[in-house]
C-alpha cells in the first residue's frame, strides 16, 4: 500500500515539474537558441540593390555597435527571394512589406519585432496609383485601355491593396481593363516607368515616393495621384523564430533606439516602434478577400 502511494506521489511530482518547465518557457517559446556570428539582413527590392543597401546602412552600423556583431545586407531580384532566403536560413532578419511579412511568417517562421514610424509620427502608409503630370490621366476611368504597372506579386501597396480595390470596389479586372499589365520589379522601377512614359500608370505608395524625392530622382510635381488607399500598417523588421530570445530582444532594442538624424533622413522616417504579428491580421483578411473575389471571376 505504501509503495502504491509513493508511486502515485512521484507521478504527481513529475507532472508538476513538467508543468512548471512549460510555464517558464511560454513567453519565449517563439524563439529558439541560435545566436548568429554575422547578422544577414534581407531587404525587399523597393529600389535597386545598391541604393537600398545605402539607405539602410546607417541602421546596420548602429546595430553593429549595439550588438558587437557584423551586419551584412542581403538583396534579391524580387520579394519572393527574400522570403525564401529566410525560409532556408540564408538570412536572420529582414525588412518586409506587410503582405510579404505575412507570407514570411507562414512559410519562413518570421516574426515582426518593429515597424516604421513616419516623419509625422504615424505608423502606417498609403498605397497610391500615379500617372504622369500633363498626361491628362487624372481618374481611374481615364486609365481604361492604358498601360499599367504593378511592382511585385508579393508587394502590399504595389499589388495586394490596388488589386483588392480593382476587384472589390472598382469592379475591374486589370488584364481586361488595361491594354497591358506588367510587373516592374520594384517601387522605384514603377515610379520611374511612369516618369519616363514607359507605362501610363502604376501602383506604389507615398513613402517610396518620398524616398525617391529625397534621393533627387523625382519631384513631387512629376505625378498625379489618381487613387489613394486607406492606411496600411507600417512595414516591419522581422527575425527568424529560431534565434536566441535574448539576441532578438537586444536587436529589437537597438532598432527602437536608432535615432541618427542622417540615417533617418535617408529612410524618411522618424524612427521605429514596437509591433507584433497580430498588427498584420488586416493584411491577412485582405488576402482572403482578394482570393475570394478572384475565384468568383
Amino acid at each position: 500500500m505504501l509503495k502504491k502511494i509513493r508511486v502515485k506521489w512521484l507521478k504527481k511530482l513529475i507532472t508538476s515539474i513538467l508543468y512548471l518547465v512549460v510555464l517558464s518557457t511560454i513567453n519565449t517559446s517563439v524563439f529558439a537558441a541560435e545566436v548568429p556570428e554575422v547578422l544577414r539582413f534581407g531587404l525587399i527590392p523597393t529600389e535597386s540593390g545598391t541604393q537600398i543597401t545605402d539607405r539602410w546602412q546607417p541602421l546596420f552600423d548602429h546595430i553593429e555597435r549595439c550588438l558587437n556583431v557584423k551586419v551584412k545586407a542581403y538583396t534579391a531580384s524580387d520579394y519572393a527571394g527574400i522570403i525564401e532566403a529566410m525560409r532556408f536560413k540564408k538570412i536572420e532578419a529582414a525588412y518586409f512589406g506587410p503582405k510579404s511579412y505575412t507570407d514570411a511568417h507562414l512559410r519562413a517562421n518570421g516574426w515582426a519585432i518593429a515597424r516604421e514610424q513616419r516623419l509625422d509620427g504615424s505608423t502606417g502608409y498609403y498605397g497610391v496609383i500615379i500617372t504622369k503630370k500633363g498626361s491628362g490621366l487624372k481618374t481611374i476611368e481615364d486609365l481604361k485601355g492604358k498601360t499599367f504597372a504593378f511592382n511585385d506579386p508579393n508587394s502590399t501597396s504595389g499589388y495586394l491593396v490596388p488589386m483588392t480595390y480593382f476587384l472589390k470596389e472598382a469592379k475591374i479586372i486589370p488584364e481586361e481593363y488595361f491594354s497591358r499589365v506588367i510587373f516592374s520589379g520594384s517601387h522605384e522601377a514603377s515610379i520611374m516607368a511612369v516618369k519616363m512614359g514607359k507605362v501610363d500608370a502604376a501602383s506604389t505608395n507615398d513613402l517610396d515616393l518620398d524616398r525617391e524625392i529625397e534621393a533627387g530622382r523625382i519631384f513631387k510635381d512629376d505625378f498625379n495621384i489618381v487613387w489613394k488607399s486607406d492606411i496600411i500598417p507600417g512595414s516591419p523588421l522581422v527575425v527568424r523564430g529560431d534565434l536566441s530570445y535574448d539576441f532578438v530582444m537586444k536587436l529589437k532594442k537597438a532598432i527602437l533606439t536608432f535615432n541618427d538624424p542622417e540615417g533617418l533622413r535617408k529612410l524618411q522616417l522618424k524612427g521605429f516602434v514596437e509591433t507584433e504579428d497580430s498588427d498584420y491580421n488586416c493584411i491577412r483578411e485582405m488576402k482572403k478577400v482578394k482570393e475570394a473575389l478572384r475565384k468568383k471571376r
